[in-house]
């Protein structure tokens, strides 16, 4: 599943392609960015042809056949190359390069975000579980999905389409996708915009979606596609050279289906499947009107809204600023504005409904009328002079125009009127060049262009005023400037000096950026991305983060990520991060002081077994800082092994004031005499770490003892005790099994001393002393550990946001791990191969520490995949919990390329025919494998393979069983 890369192809207008192809690196490495060719009008299955033609070319230069090269990565297309009538500001640059706000819900994002960002990592995670098959995926660049429920379970067909459920006076608008009446999402048909109550009538026999626009092909459907774009797979080449105008959606689509409304013998031998998007948002970025209620509406979230396509503003949108400096008057009066990369002096007056873009620094004193947009492009000259960097278009408009029309049609509307009402209001005529009555408004050169210094208060006004003075001067001005068409400022925008604008508001915002606002930033920001902006451009560094929360984490790694590309106190910064966090979790413990005392007969033995836990889905949502930022969620299940808890731990008293630990399995102990003793605690895995961890923490050091313990170790034990503690503990599992065995080990160590010593503890205190411990110990680990082992069963495990994790626990059915399935179709086995989590955590952990939104965008999934496990658990589906089971291996690898090592892969290899899914336990690397056969038969074949075959002298199946009691304290 998924194992090829994935490519980026991407359309823009020739302006903004050229910058950036000409500029530095893409931010994206695989991105490919071309644009339409000159005048053509290709439509969306001839842009797709061609855009993969161009990549094509440019990839292989024709050394590979082009259904060769579709083979090597899957093709992931956006089409952002249209003329961007209805929102003419960012005509030129592209729809897809829209800026976008830093989301105050959202974190991991870009300091320059545009919704190019926001798209990829949308349309990146429905390609996730995207078989094989599926080659090329398409999308439309004005348009925005987001869906924070599970994916469901792709059906395989040539033509996967994902649809959204909405009324049907909705979908009349759209294209329809209507299915069997089945859950299996086979396409019947496919419709263009029908009545709603044609929507209505096929509801009482089948389902019905709205297309997205979204389509996963395979190689067999993009060969028709291309075919019917005029490709010759003989020739390598378009029969003219390029693509034949083709409409994917209006002419490919309705041929589609069983039963498909038009006739293409081509098309009809193809399969085609929907997928339904539960619970999925849609954003509109076309118009001024749409972008102003999508930002709105994902700046805002709890605002439920599902609608597809243009959503109405009203009572949702405030003003939206952003890359800009805004000193006029700005009250609750001033709706529906967007303000980006501008600079508005105190004399200017606002209404609403306006779009300013580009506005350079100014001393203009303007009266803007309502639904008025005003937008300064700089141009690129015929001819380079001096002074032509100072060259600016001044397009004006109306919030609602469409620049779609002939110019004296009463229809057609420029400046929320008609046109003609334009051009009589200001004297002139219909006789002007580039202005006649039959020309198409996009085609009418209408906006002027003048140095900046020859801009006025006075013209700009009269540009735009409802009723303009009758002046001379001004329509001179206007009549002897150079204009431009819509169209052809898509030509000649000088988008490199739009984007150095932009910049230069950015200097000013981050520059230097005072404590509380960086307070904020810095927890939303990709810090690794920002660190980078901030090297590139020069810039001063925010102030320094001294709050105790966790913004202070992330501020010290991102000053790490500063020094990095100098070699400058790189380490020092990343341990003061681990430092903080280490402090903010310990902390909690100190502020919930307790005081052993003896709580046991002399001769009494406290005896605590323990199983261990398999993880199903959902690991390292619970590591922090992840889980005390954003809530963990984990699926886990509590199993003895050949018969037995395998974490033992006997505790007693004894006469000696010494605290006295010993290991079984390693043969070792250590005699314990001073509180100095228990703070050599050393790092997880040096000798007995956790046991001197434990210790402290249950108030042996004290730090955390309720009254500041005594004056020695060995007083307080006299005092308390009466003599001293033996521990024995026991941990019959290999180190590095992935079995999270220090973790539960640590938990009923606690167990064991909070028995001795009175301290009556709970599940929860057990759970969190753990995670304090393993922060102390430097090991960084999650809860889901000590929650899988302490707790029996197989449950689902939720933590909400916050530094002491709440732990909510809800038991699953246990069928799957009940003896008819263990040791059949469900297989634990032990590779022989070890690797220790603790290197992992750490790096996986910087990560989330920089806010990387790679990072954090697989462990949001990863909690997903937590409740796509439970559903599966909860409906007995076997089928889903093995795709479950897949997704969580396939997430592990994408978080960590170490994961899978070639030796685990082989040994993966020799049972694939008979496995349903399989996932190593734990971080990964090594250590147990967890494997779903087929069936029965399967699972006896995957074991005569593996000891017939075993990869190392230590590989074997372990024999397993439910383990519902979880923690089991006794006294003798």
């Amino acid at each position: 599943m998924n194992s090829f890369n994935t490519q980026w192809l991407l359309s823009l207008p020739a302006s903004s392609a050229a910058r950036l192809n000409a500029g530095s690196k893409h931010r994206y490495e695989n991105l490919f960015i071309t644009s339409d060719p000159p005048g053509s009008q290709l439509g969306s299955g001839g842009g797709t042809a061609y855009l993969l033609f161009k990549a094509w070319q440019n990839s292989t230069k024709k050394k590979t056949s082009f259904e060769s090269w579709i083979q090597t990565s899957r093709k992931l297309i956006i089409h952002g190359s249209g003329e961007s009538r209805r929102l003419p500001a960012y005509a030129a640059e592209g729809k897809p390069l829209l800026p976008v706000p830093a989301l105050r819900h959202d974190c991991g994002q870009y300091p320059d975000q545009t919704l190019l960002d926001l798209q990829i990592q949308a349309y990146d995670r429905l390609c996730s579980y995207a078989s094989d098959n599926y080659r090329v995926m398409v999308s439309c660049g004005d348009v925005l999905m987001r869906f924070d429920h599970w994916l469901p379970q792709y059906p395989e067909a040539d033509v996967l389409i994902f649809g959204l459920t909405a009324p049907p006076e909705e979908a009349e608008q759209h294209g329809v996708l209507v299915c069997t009446p089945d859950t299996a999402g086979n396409l019947m048909f496919f419709l263009q915009k029908p009545p709603s109550n044609q929507i209505r009538t096929l509801a009482k026999t089948y389902r019905y979606y709205l297309d997205t626009g979204v389509w996963l092909l395979s190689q067999r459907a993009l060969s028709v596609l291309m075919k019917k774009c005029g490709w010759s797979k003989t020739e390598n080449d378009f029969k003219n050279g390029v693509p034949k105008h083709y409409e994917l959606y209006a002419k490919f689509g309705p041929a589609l289906g069983l039963e498909p409304k038009e006739n293409d013998p081509d098309i009809k031998q193809l399969t085609c499947a929907v997928v339904p998007l539960p619970s999925a948002h849609f954003y509109h970025f076309g118009t001024n009107r749409s972008v102003l209620a999508s930002v709105s509406q994902l700046e805002n979230p709890y605002i439920n809204q599902r609608a597809f396509g243009h959503e109405s503003m009203e009572n949702r949108v405030s003003t939206i600023i952003q890359n800009s400096e805004v000193k006029c008057d700005l009250t609750e009066k001033h709706r529906y504005i967007w303000i980006e990369n501008s600079s508005i002096p105190a004399d200017w007056k606002l209404a609403e409904r306006h779009v300013l873009t580009g506005v350079p620094p100014n001393n203009w004193n303007i009266s803007l009328p309502p639904c008025t947009c005003l937008d300064f492009m700089p141009v690129m000259p015929a001819k380079k002079t001096k002074n032509s960097d100072n060259l600016l278009c001044i397009r004006f408009y109306g919030f609602d125009d469409s620049f779609r029309g002939a110019c004296e049609a009463h229809g057609t509307a420029f400046l929320s009127r008609p046109l003609s009402e334009w051009i009589a209001a200001r004297g002139l005529e219909w006789n002007i060049p580039g202005l006649s009555r039959n020309t198409d408004i996009q085609n009418a050169t209408i906006f002027p262009v003048l140095k900046q210094s020859d801009i006025t208060s006075d013209f700009l006004n009269w540009l735009f005023a409802i009723k303009p003075e009758n002046n001379p001067k001004l329509r001179q001005v206007w009549l002897n400037a150079p204009r431009l068409s819509a169209k052809q400022l898509l030509q000649q925008a000088d988008i490199e000096r739009v984007a150095q604008q932009r910049l230069e508001h950015m200097a000013k915002d981050f520059s230097g950026m005072p404590q509380s606002r960086w307070i904020e930033k810095c927890t939303r920001l990709d810090l690794a991305k920002t660190a980078a902006m901030y090297t590139a451009r020069n810039w001063s560094l925010p102030q320094t983060c001294n709050v105790k929360d966790i913004s202070t984490v992330h501020d010290s790694m991102f000053r790490a990520a500063m020094a990095e590309p100098k070699k400058q106190e790189v380490k020092s910064h990343e341990t003061e991060a681990f430092r903080r966090l280490r402090n903010l979790i310990v902390d909690q413990m100190a502020l919930a002081p307790v005081s052993p005392a003896q709580n046991v007969i002399d001769d009494q033995i406290v005896w605590c077994r323990a199983p261990i836990r398999l993880d199903l889905a959902g690991g390292w949502s619970d590591t922090p800082p992840y889980c005390i930022e954003h809530g963990g969620r984990v699926v886990n299940v509590a199993l003895n092994l050949n018969g037995q808890p395998p974490i033992q731990v006997f505790g007693r008293i004894c006469k000696e004031p010494h605290i006295l630990v010993r290991s079984i399995d390693l043969g070792l102990e250590d005699k314990i005499e001073k509180y100095d003793d228990l703070r050599q605690i050393g790092q997880l895995g040096s000798g007995f770490g956790i046991a001197r961890a434990a210790l402290a923490l249950s108030g042996f050091d004290p730090r955390f003892h309720a009254k500041g313990g005594k004056t020695s170790l060995e007083k307080q034990l006299k005092s308390d005790f009466g003599g001293g503690l033996e521990l024995s503990m026991l941990a019959a599992v290999p180190k590095g099994s992935g079995l999270g065995t220090s973790s539960i080990l640590a938990a009923t160590l606690f167990a064991a001393i909070g028995e001795l010593s009175g301290l009556h503890w709970d599940t929860p205190d057990l759970f969190n002393r753990t995670l304090a411990l393993e922060q102390i110990l430097t090991a960084g680990g999650g809860w889901q550990d000590q929650v899988g082992g302490i707790t029996g069963g197989l449950k689902l495990t939720e933590t909400d946001p916050g530094i002491t994790q709440k732990i909510i626990i809800r038991w699953l059915p246990d069928l799957f791990f009940s003896e008819e399935y263990s040791g059949t179709e469900i297989l634990l086995y032990y590779t022989g191969i070890t690797r220790v989590a603790h290197d992992i955590l750490g790096e996986i952990v910087r990560g989330i520490f920089l806010n990387s939104s790679d990072h954090l965008n697989i462990i949001k999934e990863i909690s997903l995949n937590a409740l796509y496990c439970t559903d599966a658990i909860q409906r007995n589906d076997w089928n889903q919990l093995c795709e479950a089971i897949r997704r969580s291996w396939l997430l592990n690898q994408r978080l960590d390329k170490g994961t899978n090592p070639p030796q685990v892969q082989a040994i993966l290899e020799k049972i694939k025919d008979y496995t349903a899914a399989a996932k190593l336990l734990g971080a990964g690397g090594g250590g147990y494998m967890l494997i779903l056969a087929k069936d029965r038969n399967a699972g006896m074949q995957i074991k005569h393979i593996l000891q017939a075959n075993p990869p190392n002298k230590l590989a074997r199946f372990v024999n397993t069983s439910l383990s519902a009691e979880g923690l089991n304290i006794t006294r003798s």
